[in-house]
């Protein structure tokens, strides 16, 4: 692979990133973890305009389905020691470059969140890290996962009217993980914790229960569930234990996943993770926060019966990427963390 690196950013501890679909155009959004601003860019890289210039604490966003460029996103959850005041916000545009900014719901802790539509309903699922929290590495309060019905009209909720929540899964130790699966046109999310890496899919109607599958027992920071192999199942790869140094890929036999492959050096700290196409492949994308601090793709070699990997970007320390498709290229951004650094990266 040809790779042409593009800096569009040096935002200070960039951390979050999410597709946006704004003004009849593709679009993306960065933001940092620390207290700095959130900033849109065109699908070339080009930075557009400035959402906020505070208060940062951005684990997530995710766009309001068929709205133009409202979206949610995670504020105040500054690191797994400071997000007693997280919350997830709606922002909304008024088009001239101004975008207001709202509470949903206050959820101390919370990480990761999406929003998944079933048979036309659209639910909030969202993830806290833990539930509690009285010193520094204070895991002694697991995290949880909560769920609810996103009405279609967002408008009336703010810091004194906010969306009501119900827990759907407790007792998650370390609940890090998040990315989205679908199945049989059925959308559902992959949640990984200390306890194992689990699929929950949204009831059929809003008053059903969620359906939660237990994919694997062993401890993991994240996970993606791709057919690597093109066998037509698809296999588990994670990133193991919370914020660990393994990359792991697990293929489901006799009903169950079983570790197939283990990449076979330490990568410490290992955070962004994206599953699926690259370049005509099926692959993983990881790269890691400390030590040598690489971006790398993994897919699986037919002939040599075995994974191999190869390296985007060496001492960058990625957080996370996002990967898209523009006019027959394929593109990644990534948010390097460790320097600070924005980059799009293009391949040819």
């Amino acid at each position: 692979m040809v790779i042409q690196k593009k800096v569009i950013s040096n935002l200070t501890k960039c951390y979050s990133i999410a597709p946006l679909f704004y003004k009849g155009e593709e679009h993306f959004l960065v933001a940092a973890e620390k207290m700095d601003k959130c900033l849109l860019f065109d699908s070339e890289g080009n930075e557009k305009e400035v959402v906020w210039e505070e208060p940062g604490g951005v684990m997530t966003m995710v766009q309001v389905p068929g709205t133009d460029g409202e979206f949610l996103a995670t504020h105040k959850f500054y690191s797994p020691n400071d997000s007693k005041e997280a919350k997830i916000v709606r922002v909304t545009p008024d088009g001239n470059g101004h975008w207001e900014v709202k509470t949903l719901v206050d959820l101390p802790f919370v990480h990761r969140f999406d929003i998944l539509t079933r048979n036309g309903v659209r639910y909030l699922i969202a993830c806290a890290l833990k539930s509690d929290h009285e010193y520094k590495d204070d895991w002694r309060f697991p995290g949880k996962v909560y769920a609810a019905v996103l009405p279609e009209d967002l408008s009336g909720y703010d810091e004194n009217h906010q969306l009501e929540l119900t827990v759907i899964r407790d007792g998650m130790l370390k609940n890090h993980g998040y990315t989205r699966d679908e199945e049989n046109g059925v959308q559902a999310a992959v949640i990984s914790c200390d306890s194992g890496v689990y699929r929950f899919v949204p009831p059929e109607t809003p008053e059903g229960e969620w359906e939660i599958q237990t994919l694997i027992t062993d401890a993991a920071s994240d996970g993606v569930l791709v057919d690597f192999d093109g066998d037509g199942e698809k296999e588990l790869a994670v990133l193991a234990p919370f914020h660990g140094d393994k990359i792991r890929f697990y293929k489901k036999q006799d009903g169950a996943y079983r570790l197939q492959y283990e990449f076979p050096e330490s990568r410490e700290f290992l955070h962004s993770i994206y599953g699926g196409d690259l370049c005509g492949k099926k692959v993983l994308i990881t790269g890691h926060r400390k030590g040598l601090r690489d971006l790398m793709v993994f897919y699986y070699d037919a002939q040599k019966e075995t994974y191999v990997s190869e390296y985007i970007d060496r001492d960058c320390g990625s957080a996370n990427v996002f990967h898209y498709v523009k006019d027959g290229k394929d593109y990644l951004v990534s948010t390097n963390r460790e320097i600070d650094e924005a980059a799009l990266y293009c391949f040819n």
